[in-house]
């Protein structure tokens, strides 16, 4: 075999020696590879299973909840929650019967985040339509503000709401709120007072509750959700609208610019009653801002006119140096310090205390103020609380002026009801006093027992000086300028006062400031009646003094509530009223 024959023949053995090799090789990574792929197939199909499974469950409970508001009532659109919910942010307010004065309601307000406004032009557009009214400019600012939160328009009505939120517009939404709502308006506006766009009293009994504590613990965020006791109130709400009436009716009746009443309990010092017009409604506040705020029954101060006479009166018989048979020279007018002191309709006659008091006698009563002196005038007054600031619930309260110094002729103009101006809520209260047996009790708007009344009340005239009090309202409401005042069966009686009016610093001839002062029954008075009317142009029979106008509105008040305060009328065999005689 030839060299190269040989070569030939090793290189082929060498080739297929390593074709085998190869061949197994190849054979063995075959196998090892199907095994990796068998393993990441079984891998993959256990990782969807979990993906579905996880898939599955998520679309299960989304399913879930859309069946359970498909289930839900379809009314169910509002973003206010049930009442049980809403936190009872103020109590209700009730009168002596339970009646309700006020209380919260649910509402809602606008608000916008303008952050998430898409377009402010269109959102002011689209608003208007629902709210006419709309301060387009005021509102385009506050969605384009830098601000995240801003109030579109407070206390929405349900139908506001519901075509707001069907306009869908993004960046919008409600937060439920409460309103304060007032059953009976414009009837006890004075004495409930109001709240604030944020429900905060700010006035009446409204503004006494949160003085209480309600506003301190709303501001530190520690109020209830438990809905509050309410607050009773001493007021008769049947009583009330009735005063509000008559009040309401002889403004205008008589043209007058102003009217008020009261009515209180003279043995607990509780007010059933008190109106001042004009009033406003304190479901909308702002229309009354201008007149319709001023309570003038407790926050006005006015020259009483001869009401005051009583005063004087029951001052001189309580001091014993004047007895009710002395007699006093009203015959001639009273000069001093420039000024001229006579009488409406004088007499001009030595007149006796009870024809003092019975027509109305300024020289008499200035006598009488004379013989007790100006120091003891000014300290029963005050005894009487006609000089400081009255005490009561009620936060519209002023305080009544009087002269720096008080001279002779202080004394003597005051004796007569001028140059002390007073409130005519106190004015009652005084009276009060009078006709329960000498007791001054501060009046209250709280319901008060008898015997919670004793233990705050003070003795300020003896229990005679009252019994004379009573014969004399009673002579004046028979046989004076009470008349008009008369109720069939209900024994009135009572003091007028007709009073010129102060305008622009001096006594106005061509107006006058009346009141009415009285108590009924008169034999056993349980209720003290006041009724004042500012700037009458007219009155009954053509006149402007109180005989004419203020008198018979306490007579109108007195036959329509009486029944309801427990009086009963008392009539003699033959039908006729009985008459009291001391």
């Amino acid at each position: 075999m030839s060299f190269l024959s040989r070569i030939m023949d090793l290189k082929s053995k060498a080739h297929f020696s390593a074709g085998g090799n190869n061949n197994r090789a190849a054979g063995n990574g075959g196998h090892a590879f199907e095994g990796t792929r068998k393993r990441s197939g079984s891998q993959a199909r256990s990782r969807v299973a979990v993906i579905i499974c996880c898939f599955g469950m998520v679309y299960a409970v989304i399913g879930g909840r859309l069946v359970q508001y498909g289930m839900a009532s379809p009314e169910t659109v509002s973003s206010i929650g049930p009442a049980d919910h809403l936190m009872a942010s103020r109590p209700d307010i009730v009168d002596r019967n339970g009646e309700i004065l006020a209380t919260d309601i649910r509402t809602v307000s606008l608000y916008a985040e303008p952050h998430k406004i898409v377009d402010a032009d269109e959102a002011v557009e689209m608003l208007a339509t629902v709210m006419p009214d709309l301060d387009r400019r005021g509102i385009y600012r506050k969605l384009t503000s830098k601000s995240r939160f801003q109030w579109l328009k407070r206390q929405l009505t349900p139908k506001q709401q519901s075509r707001i939120l069907a306009l869908g517009i993004p960046g919008v939404g409600f937060r439920p709120e409460k309103r304060r709502f007032y059953p009976g308006g414009v009837t006890a506006s004075h004495i409930v007072g109001h709240v604030n766009i944020d429900n905060r009293g700010i006035a009446g009994m409204e503004r006494y509750i949160d003085n209480q504590g309600l506003a301190d613990l709303a501001a530190i965020g520690m109020t209830s959700d438990a809905k509050l006791e309410p607050v009773r109130l001493s007021i008769d709400l049947r009583v009330q609208a009735i005063v509000r009436d008559v009040v309401a009716t002889g403004m205008e009746k008589y043209k007058a610019i102003a009217a008020g009443a009261v009515v209180m309990d003279v043995h607990t010092g509780e007010i059933l009653a008190m109106a001042s017009v004009p009033d406003y409604d304190p479901n909308n506040p702002a229309e009354g801002a201008k007149e319709g705020w001023m309570n003038r029954m407790s926050n006005g101060t006015f020259e009483m006119g001869s009401t005051f006479k009583s005063f004087t009166t029951a001052m001189a018989l309580d001091s014993g140096k004047v007895k009710i048979t002395d007699s006093f020279d009203a015959r001639a007018p009273i000069r001093i310090g420039g000024f001229t002191i006579k009488d409406f309709h004088g007499k001009h006659r030595v007149l006796t205390v009870p024809e003092i008091f019975q027509y109305s006698s300024n020289i008499g009563t200035a006598k009488m103020a004379d013989v007790v002196g100006i120091a003891g005038h000014k300290e029963f007054l005050t005894r009487l609380g006609l000089l400081t600031r009255l005490e009561t619930e009620l936060p519209e309260v002023k305080t009544p002026t009087q002269p720096r110094e008080w001279k002779k002729i202080n004394s003597i103009t005051i004796s007569f009801g001028h140059g002390v101006s007073t409130t005519p809520l106190q004015t009652a209260v005084a009276a009060a006093a009078l006709m329960n047996g000498g007791l001054l009790i501060n009046p209250t708007f709280l319901p008060r027992t008898v015997e919670e009344a004793n233990e705050v009340a003070r003795v300020v005239v003896k229990p005679e000086t009252g019994d004379k009090m009573r014969y004399l309202f009673k002579l004046n409401a028979n046989d004076g300028s009470g008349r008009r005042a008369l109720v069939p069966g209900f024994n009135v009686g009572g003091k007028t006062g007709t009073a010129n009016k102060v305008v622009g610093g001096r006594y106005s001839n061509t107006q006058n400031f009346n009141a009415f002062l009285s108590a009924f029954p008169i034999d056993d008075p349980k209720y003290v009646v006041l009724t004042f009317i500012d700037a009458p142009q007219t009155g009954e029979g053509g006149g402007r003094t109180a005989g004419l106008n203020a008198a018979p509105m306490v007579g109108e008040i007195i036959r329509r509530s009486a029944a309801l305060l427990g009086v009963k009328p008392k009539f003699g065999e033959d039908g006729s009223a009985l008459l009291v005689s001391y």
